[in-house]
């Protein structure tokens, strides 16, 4: 049975351009350019910037960045694994301002030892700060990885943290 196509659009953020895109399930990819584990739009992709789904996520990630909103609610179909949604679930439940460990994650997902697998889960998250992947930090409060780029995450924590000054000369 063949997928529907996933359409999708540019976004121009403050911490530099991304790809939004979505299925007619919802929204299923915001990504950073450059970002790993996403090389662009695939050719079968339709560049759809009128589709509503995307303009009320560009509308949402407007009002995040400007301080006017702290979550997204947006309809979300992220491709992935069991295990790797499961993780996505859990990150969308950390609240705005608030970090936990990876292994936290783990705990709460009844998989105390699979911190490692959490961080590779993490690393894969298709819809960058609508899920706030960003949120995550090591056990010892060490900023780890982040597929968009570090400088990014930390400029990310520093905006929910209240210092959007930080956050806005990020790459």
């Amino acid at each position: 049975m063949k997928q529907p196509p996933i359409r999708w659009a540019a976004y121009a953020s403050p911490l530099g351009a991304m790809t939004l895109a979505a299925t007619p399930a919802g929204l299923c990819g915001v990504w950073f350019d450059g970002q790993q584990h996403f090389d662009g739009p695939a050719a079968d992709w339709q560049h759809d910037a009128a589709d509503a789904t995307l303009i009320e996520t560009a509308t949402q990630l407007d009002d995040w960045f400007a301080g006017r909103r702290q979550a997204f609610d947006l309809p979300l179909d992220p491709h992935g694994t069991e295990f790797q949604r499961a993780v996505w679930s859990a990150l969308v439940q950390i609240g705005f301002g608030q970090s936990l460990a990876y292994g936290d994650v783990a705990a709460a997902l009844g998989r105390p030892t699979a911190t490692r697998a959490v961080g590779a889960a993490t690393g894969r998250n298709p819809i960058s700060i609508v899920v706030p992947c960003h949120r995550l930090i090591g056990r010892s409060g060490a900023l780890t990885g982040y597929a968009g780029g570090l400088a990014r995450k930390v400029a990310l924590l520093a905006f929910e943290a209240g210092e959007p000054g930080l956050w806005r000369d990020a790459p």
